[in-house]
């Protein structure tokens, strides 16, 4: 999409700080982090959510998660711990309709809730 800012990263139109990068998957860290470590997760092909994914998309879906994985082993917090976690529509505070992955990590993670 040519309005996405994701999809613009993943060509090489807005300069990112890529921490990981294979043929279907692009990690980046986040420009507004919330936590320590702070890295954006996203499949190249875009799509808005997991609401839109196809039968063919969880494939890279799963990509997505061996991305994580490896993130956390070369970013050293792979024993300390870490979350991944999407946002999947306005309610859950998707701000950004590509699916994407925050991978947080660096320190002790509040829990997760409901906003007062």
């Amino acid at each position: 999409m040519s309005d996405c800012i994701f999809c613009k990263i993943v060509e090489g139109e807005l300069p990112s700080k890529k921490v990981y990068e294979d043929n279907e998957v692009v990690a980046f860290y986040d420009i507004e982090p919330a936590a320590p470590i702070h890295v954006l997760i996203i499949p190249k092909k875009h799509f808005a959510s997991l609401n839109e994914a196809t039968d063919e998309d969880w494939a890279v879906i799963g990509q997505v998660q061996k991305a994580a994985q490896q993130i956390a082993q070369e970013l050293g917090v792979a024993e300390s711990g870490y979350r991944v976690v999407t946002n999947c529509g306005a309610n859950a505070g998707q701000i950004v309709h590509h699916l994407h992955y925050h991978f947080l990590a660096g320190a002790k993670l509040a829990p997760l809730g409901v906003a007062n």
